[in-house]
């Protein structure tokens, strides 16, 4: 191979020290610095892989309940005419799905019990259009939803939460209330519960009422939908579709995206998995930099071969590229290591995970406490192609200091002390 001899020799004392011809201690120092290498970005890998993991089935669940974007009239009243919003909205290529719908606050209440509730009216012809839920419902309980039957159907840990079954009856209340010469009364309708549905989201699955879109225009005094809701082809592109429709539909709606409708749970998941990437960095940037001794306590080992090689006319930069490429090596070998093992684990994760569970006889996510009884992961380029940079480049940052100091090192000096 037609490379620099500085790429020769600094490959050679590297195979050397692995091989532990000599100087044993050095050769397992170095080991332990390439493991902690790649056990560190293995680690970082596989946590991040983990949280991708929990955050897509999280989204999914929550996406299956709600739509993808929601465009209202900016007065916070019923839109002038949402078939024309609707149709506007549909203009962009991007958007596959639009459905009218009214939403509000009321209290759900059957007997003493009484829990606050977002209530949707929907219209169940259209509602499969934008949201998963109502296709899974669709000519089930969601058919039952017809005009001035006042049927409802409510999330299945509500309907435990106020004690009703299908076939009760429960009472809607809202809170704008109608002046009466007795003063102000909520206005409040009976409503017979004709399903239940669970998303595997709490939130929903303990606040969310479904009626029909009619019933709820009443109930509501709203005179028609307040809102259109908008599915997408793709849910990641939901910020800059909801940007262009802003701009296309004018001032007079607002659009708003589900990251926007869910933004405390997305900021939340967000920070933590940076927070998770710094403190993992952390533990990679100790293993890097545990090269510095290595390559330390190798200068001090090679001093007579440094003498030997600058007495032949080796340039102190010659010397420094030589322990640059020994340092550089071991972290790259490091990580790709660690790159491998991560990949390896976070792919078979749903396999590695039930079998430790089988060999110390727990549970890590049991299914009658978590909504996710396995242990979901998504390893993402975005993720891995970033902590594999950093990895190098925190390697080659830690051989430069023992590099230079072998740059250093005055042969005459050397020479006298062997």
């Amino acid at each position: 191979m037609n490379l620099p001899y500085e790429w020769h020799i600094g490959w050679r004392y590297t195979r050397a020290g692995r091989a532990g011809r000599r100087n044993g201690f050095i050769s397992f120092i170095s080991g332990v610095s390439m493991l902690g290498i790649a056990l560190g970005v293995a680690a970082l890998i596989i946590v991040l892989s983990v949280m991708n993991g929990f955050q897509k089935e999280v989204r999914d669940r929550m996406l299956s309940v709600i739509s993808h974007i929601e465009v209202f009239e900016a007065s916070g009243g019923a839109l002038p005419d949402w078939q024309a919003t609707a149709a506007a909205a549909r203009k962009d290529a991007r958007v596959v799905g639009a459905a009218p719908f009214v939403s509000a606050q009321a209290l759900v209440a059957r007997g003493e019990a009484m829990r606050g509730a977002l209530v949707r009216g929907i219209d169940p012809a259209r509602e499969a259009e934008v949201t998963d839920l109502a296709r899974q419902l669709q000519g089930g309980a969601l058919a039952t939803l017809r005009p001035g039957e006042w049927n409802v159907v409510l999330g299945a840990e509500l309907a435990r939460l106020v004690g009703a079954r299908v076939g009760d009856k429960v009472t809607l209340v809202s809170p704008a209330g109608q002046l009466t010469p007795a003063g102000v009364v909520p206005r409040l309708k009976q409503f017979t519960l004709t399903g239940v549905f669970e998303s595997g989201h709490y939130e929903y699955d303990s606040s969310l009422a479904l009626i029909d879109l009619d019933d709820a225009a009443k109930l509501f005094r709203t005179e028609g939908p307040t809102g259109v809701q908008l599915r997408l082809t793709d849910v990641h592109e939901a910020r800059a579709v909801a940007a262009d429709l802003a701009q296309a539909l004018g001032p007079e709606v607002i659009v708003r995206d589900w990251t926007r409708t869910n933004r405390s749970w997305f900021d939340a998941v967000q920070v933590e998995k940076r927070m998770m990437f710094i403190i993992l960095t952390l533990i990679v940037a100790v293993a890097a930099f545990n090269l510095v001794s290595t390559l330390v306590m190798t200068v001090t080992d090679k001093r007579a071969d440094i003498a030997i090689l600058r007495t032949l006319g080796a340039s102190p930069r010659s010397i420094m590229g030589i322990f640059v490429v020994q340092g550089a090596t071991s972290g790259v070998l490091g990580t790709l290591g660690g790159v491998a093992l991560g990949l390896l684990v976070a792919r078979n994760i749903d396999v590695i995970v039930p079998a430790i569970e089988r060999l110390l006889g727990v549970a890590f996510l049991p299914a009658n406490i978590y909504l996710i009884s396995r242990m979901p992961s998504e390893p993402l380029a975005s993720d891995i192609v970033p902590v594999t940079l950093i990895a190098l480049v925190l390697a080659f940052v830690a051989t430069l200091y023992p590099s230079w100091r072998a740059s250093r090192v005055n042969p005459a000096e050397a020479l006298r002390h062997e």
